[in-house]
């Protein structure tokens, strides 16, 4: 059975600390959602599908799998360099560097770089909590 933060982790959280659950809640909501409907010089883009997968990868990584979600989306959607990427800032950032920070999405803006890293270290939070809980 998935242990989930939405269906188990957001409940018992409230329960440990009264309102921290939802505190923690939106802030993972307002990052989850955060898009300006672009991506590099396309506009008016649904990027869900893209921040889902992010999210995803990063909760993969930590050996959070579900049962619900088509993981060959992450294959479609991530690059080999955007993911290598996300997995050291996940689990090694301290040998994060500039040269892999610029290896992925060449012809992004930084502000969707810097959103991947919002997503990216908001989901690894997730990961950890739900382990820890």
């Amino acid at each position: 059975q998935d242990y989930t933060w939405e269906d188990h982790g957001y409940s018992l959280m409230n329960r440990l600390y009264p309102d921290v659950g939802q505190l923690l809640d939106e802030k993972f909501q307002v990052v989850y959602n955060l898009t300006y409907n672009t991506i590099a010089m396309h506009c008016g883009v649904d990027t869900s599908m893209l921040r889902r997968a992010i999210w995803n990868y990063v909760h993969c990584v930590f050996g959070i799998r579900y049962d619900d979600y088509n993981y060959g989306e992450v294959n479609q959607l991530l690059e080999r360099n955007l993911k290598i990427y996300i997995k050291t800032v996940a689990c090694y950032p301290e040998k994060t560097t500039k040269q892999i920070y610029t290896q992925f999405w060449r012809h992004f803006k930084h502000s969707e770089k810097v959103h991947v890293n919002l997503l990216l270290l908001e989901a690894r939070m997730q990961a950890a909590l739900l382990y820890a809980l």
